[in-house]
């Protein structure tokens, strides 16, 4: 019985070690997931609502973006959110893409004040979209402008007659499917072509002089494909200061946003992965001595625009 007895006390203090760790392991891996979280997400996980400046970085090439849109639909609807900064840094790209944004970041400004900090680049649909905010800065080296609208396309007959290669085909209308790269385009095509194109161009000028508050006229004499230094900008009203963020919470702090608020990015979770985020993959790669992993090669080497379609507006160096 003694026996028994002993280890039966033997086994209620093993029983109690467990439970011990056991609680303790648990406590461990919540702290750990409330932190793996945080660091991913960047959110406050304490259940409370905290006043903040949203952050909106609209980067590279610009098409139509359903998340990108959600999340300023997100920000406009969000209580915390007392005032917005778009940072702009593209050289632009679809003019639907372009569009699509400036007419969320409009609805956006309609609730809450918007600015917009351009960083290296904010050219066509990317100046495009920083006209949709009510307030541009700029810095001083900062490009902006080529206002316009362009479709390109090649021209591979030459080389298709070297291969001796033809093209048969059987068209309903003369000018079905043109232009096309496998033969020259001709007076009607082209003709067709530049209605499409000054049509969208007269509607970019348009945007820019009501966001401007220019005349159609004045906006059109920018609007020739000219790119301006940021000081350059400001002198043709394309630009409202120069400067970068601070600038930008300083303006709005004249909207009645505390400037002492902090400034929170709100990311794009999309593109995340479950245990690597952007910002892990880009450490790495840099480690590695390769392009940024966050994104494809393509997208890095900027060859991504060789593959728009239809109308764009983007600015080639």
């Amino acid at each position: 019985m003694a026996m028994r007895a002993d280890d039966l006390i033997d086994r209620r203090r093993l029983r109690r070690k467990l439970t011990f760790w056991r609680v303790v392991a648990f406590a461990v891996l919540a702290a750990a997931l409330i932190a793996f979280s945080a660091w991913i997400y960047g959110e406050d996980f304490t259940g409370q609502a905290v006043d903040h400046i949203a952050k909106v970085k609209i980067e590279g090439t610009i098409t139509e973006d359903e998340e990108l849109i959600k999340r300023l639909e997100t920000i406009r609807k969000s209580a915390t959110v007392k005032g917005v900064i778009l940072s702009i840094d593209s050289p632009g790209g679809t003019t639907v893409g372009g569009e699509s944004i400036y007419e969320e970041v409009r609805k956006l400004a309609g609730d809450k004040p918007v600015v917009a900090e351009v960083g290296t680049l904010a050219a066509s649909a990317g100046y495009m979209i920083a006209s949709a905010a009510d307030h541009i800065v700029a810095r001083k080296t900062s490009i902006v402008g080529s206002i316009g609208v362009l479709i390109q396309y090649p021209d591979v007959s030459g080389l298709m007659d070297k291969l001796g290669i033809k093209l048969e085909e059987v068209k309903s209308s003369p000018l079905k499917a043109s232009p096309s790269p496998f033969k020259p385009t001709n007076d009607d095509e082209r003709a067709m072509v530049r209605k499409l194109i000054l049509d969208s161009y007269d509607w970019f000028v348009g945007i820019v002089a009501e966001r401007r508050k220019m005349t159609h006229e004045q906006a059109q004499a920018l609007a020739d494909g000219s790119i301006f230094t940021g000081r350059q900008a400001l002198g043709n009203h394309l630009v409202d200061a120069v400067g970068g963020e601070t600038e930008a919470i300083d303006w709005l702090a004249t909207k009645g946003v505390d400037s002492k608020l902090k400034v929170v990015e709100w990311k794009d979770k999309d593109g995340r992965g479950f245990f690597f985020t952007r910002s892990m993959t880009k450490a790495i790669a840099n480690a590695l001595g390769l392009p940024d992993a966050g994104g494809d090669v393509i997208h890095e080497l900027g060859a991504d625009r060789l593959f728009l379609d239809g109308l764009v507006s983007v600015w080639h160096p």
